[in-house]
């Protein structure tokens, strides 16, 4: 699904970008330029990552056991 219609950045993108290292809404926007045009996408955006990141350390956490 879109997330950034300006930029047409999928939510696919943005977890692809928190599993490479990019953990804020500034990371997402100076490597994909989410939110750099209207900004209207940027809360939606958030969410998406914020996803991204709480899987990430459950997943960190699941092998480290």
């Amino acid at each position: 699904m879109y997330i950034c219609i300006c930029q047409k950045i999928t939510c696919g993108q943005i977890r692809a970008a928190a599993s490479e290292g990019v953990s804020s809404i500034q990371d997402l926007k100076q490597q994909l330029g989410v939110a750099s045009q209207c900004g209207k996408c940027a809360r939606c955006a958030r969410g998406v990552l914020n996803d991204a990141l709480e899987c990430r350390a459950r997943k960190d956490v699941t092998q480290s056991s």
